[in-house]
């Protein structure tokens, strides 16, 4: 086995279809993690058990062959700084589907895209014109229609929840950095043992032993589906740029509603078909948006209209 290529290739409508797969592992982790939570795991070590899994996989299967070179990086403080937005996001996540249903967690995740575009103006330099301003905004207000925070049944861990949106954008900004210059391999290492090492004595502290085959097969499917998820997500960003698969997450509604109501008997509210459809239509056209700038800097007379609009197509992140 040799190490995996870096670099960068368009093809588009494969990376797609790697994403929309990459939401099903990823709705499978979160069920997983709500299931051990509810069952009286602490979220600390369901989140540990995680990156452990990953870490001792991708270890043991990487180091017999190439030894130490497997952490060979040329960029080692983004490869931590990715390591640390990865488990914010997963962390914050894991607490916050103790108490919030799964359909409430995975819609305050769809403003992620709405992220990744508010933050590519500080991180990298790019230039978000007003229509796209509008469409974070407008998402804002979808996300506060899903959470109702001036009800009685707003929960605290709402704030959870956008933690790890903020993590989830920094991660994923990171990731489309990185994949241009270093390995499937090394991401996949340094994320899991930023995390391991990190949440180890937290887990400790109130370590929980799972009782019973079934426990210990869903406390394993934690770092499994994660895992799986997060090597497709890899994979598919070195075919396409985030904001290309950003919108795709949308997906995952399916596959929470499902898990939400037919595993925990929590079906959706009336206020998530208000303002998810919301949300999810504000990343759809900024999407869109971005689909408009691509072609238009590449006609004939883009360097011209580059100069005259308001929105300039974001680089590759």
């Amino acid at each position: 086995m040799s190490s995996p290529a870096t670099g960068h290739q368009d093809r588009r409508l494969f990376a797609i279809g790697l994403v929309l797969t990459t939401y099903i592992f990823f709705a499978i982790c979160d069920t997983c993690a709500k299931w051990m939570a509810v069952s009286g795991m602490p979220p600390a070590q369901v989140a540990f058990g995680r990156y452990a899994l990953q870490f001792a996989f991708m270890a043991g299967l990487l180091l017999p062959r190439f030894g130490l070179a497997s952490f060979r990086t040329g960029r080692p403080v983004l490869q931590i700084l990715r390591g640390f937005g990865l488990l914010g996001m997963t962390a914050f996540n894991f607490f916050a589907v103790l108490y919030l249903p799964l359909t409430v967690t995975s819609s305050i995740m769809f403003g992620m895209p709405l992220l990744i575009t508010a933050l590519s103006v500080p991180l990298l330099g790019e230039q978000v014109g007003w229509r796209r301003w509008l469409a974070i905004v407008v998402g804002f207000l979808g996300i506060l229609i899903i959470v109702q925070p001036w009800g009685a049944d707003f929960h605290w861990a709402v704030f959870l929840s956008l933690g790890s949106i903020i993590s989830a954008g920094f991660y994923f900004i990171l990731t489309r950095k990185l994949t241009a210059t270093e390995t499937t391999n090394s991401l996949q290492l340094y994320a899991g043992l930023v995390g391991t090492l990190c949440l180890l004595p937290f887990a400790l502290a109130n370590w929980t032993w799972p009782e019973g085959p079934v426990a210990w097969l869903i406390f394993l499917g934690v770092g499994a589906a994660a895992m799986t998820g997060h090597q497709i997500s890899i994979i598919a960003h070195r075919y396409a740029p985030a904001s290309v698969l950003a919108p795709f997450a949308y997906s995952q509604i399916i596959w929470m509603t499902l898990s939400s109501w037919l595993i925990f008997s929590q079906p959706p509210t009336v206020w998530l078909f208000v303002g998810g459809p919301i949300v999810i239509g504000s990343g759809l056209y900024i999407w869109l948006r971005e689909r408009e700038l691509a072609k238009a800097s590449v006609s004939p007379t883009s360097s011209v209209e580059a100069e005259q609009r308001t929105d300039v197509a974001p680089a590759k992140v």
